[in-house]
This record gives C-alpha cells, sequence and structure tokens, in this order.
C-alpha cells in the first residue's frame, strides 16, 4: 500500500486543503478537540493524553487501511480549523457497525456554519467513493441538528440509535456504497 504525499494536501477544494495530519498539526488538533464549544458533541471532554490518542489513532488509520481522518486548513494557512474524513475503527456499537469505514467531520466552533463540513465532506466521499467505495458509517449526536441535516444530504440513512460506552446516547447511519 502507497500512502499520499505526506508533502501534498491529499484533497483539494475551492477553499481548502485536506492533509494527512503530520507532527507539526498536533498542538493545533488539540487546541481544536479541546474547545468546549467545538467539543460540544464530542462525548465527554477528554484529556490532551485521550485527544493525543484520538489524533494518532486516527493517523494509524491511514497506515492499516488506505484511509483515514484529514486535517482542515484553509489554503495556504498551516493553522488546522477541522478533522474530517473518513476512517476504521471499533466502537464496540455491534456488528451492524463496528470493523467498517466511520464518516466523522469536526469544524472548529469559530468555523462552523461556513459550508466548511459540507464542502469539505463533499470532496471526501467522492475521493473514497473513486479509491476505495463500499458503505460507510456515521455516528451523531441526536442533538446536533446541523451534523444530520449534513448526514442527510449525503445519503446516510438511520441504522439505529446506540448507547456508547460513557452512557452517551448516538444515533448511528449507514451509506450504501454508491451505484456503479
Amino acid at each position: 500500500m502507497t500512502l499520499p504525499d505526506p508533502a501534498r494536501p491529499v484533497i483539494t477544494t475551492e477553499r481548502f486543503d485536506l492533509w494527512i495530519p503530520g507532527a507539526e498539526d498536533i498542538p493545533g488538533m488539540l487546541a481544536l478537540l479541546s474547545h468546549p464549544e467545538t467539543h460540544r458533541f464530542l462525548g465527554p471532554m477528554g484529556t490532551p493524553g485521550s485527544h493525543m490518542s484520538r489524533i494518532l489513532r486516527n493517523v494509524g488509520s491511514w497506515v492499516v487501511y488506505g484511509y483515514g481522518l484529514l486535517v482542515v486548513k484553509h489554503r495556504g494557512d498551516p493553522a488546522p480549523i477541522g478533522n474530517c474524513g473518513i476512517f476504521h475503527t471499533h466502537r464496540d456499537l455491534g456488528a451492524d457497525f463496528d470493523d467498517r469505514p466511520e464518516a466523522g467531520w469536526i469544524i472548529a466552533a469559530e468555523h462552523a456554519g461556513q459550508g466548511v463540513a459540507s464542502e469539505v465532506m463533499e470532496a471526501i466521499l467522492r475521493w473514497f467513493d473513486t479509491e476505495r467505495g463500499g458503505e460507510i458509517m456515521c455516528m451523531i449526536d441526536p442533538d446536533n441538528a446541523p451534523s444530520l441535516r449534513l448526514a442527510d444530504k449525503f445519503g446516510f440513512a438511520p441504522l439505529r440509535v446506540a448507547e456508547m460506552p460513557d452512557g452517551d446516547t448516538v444515533r448511528l447511519f449507514r451509506r450504501p456504497p454508491p451505484a456503479k
């Protein structure tokens, strides 16, 4: 397996460059994940160590599966404003959800409502459908109306409601493989 060139963005959109996370992105990603408003739909607030584990787990998805989350940056600006993509994980939520590609999008609170997630996820889904194909899962906090609308826009259909290990309730969704 050959990973994308870390010296270049994996995907570009009209406004953004999407990169495999590198060591230089870690401080910005830790700040993004630690911001209370950005983190409000991500479950209980983690520690810097748990955020670092999340970042490294997401990079590991690239190494093992050839896809993963990407750091979102305004073109020409090194500061991360989001973390979006399709990654592989096991959340112990059941055989109908685990061990499959999962879509996720986290956008810094100060950039929410500006169409960032929509623009970025449209490009990521197009890339994934071309490079990999197959079904994609996602999970969303039931109170996160913008993410629920985005999932619907991109063809994610409700699968079921689940309880996370920490007791939080989430809605699970499935996007079928694209028609050939």
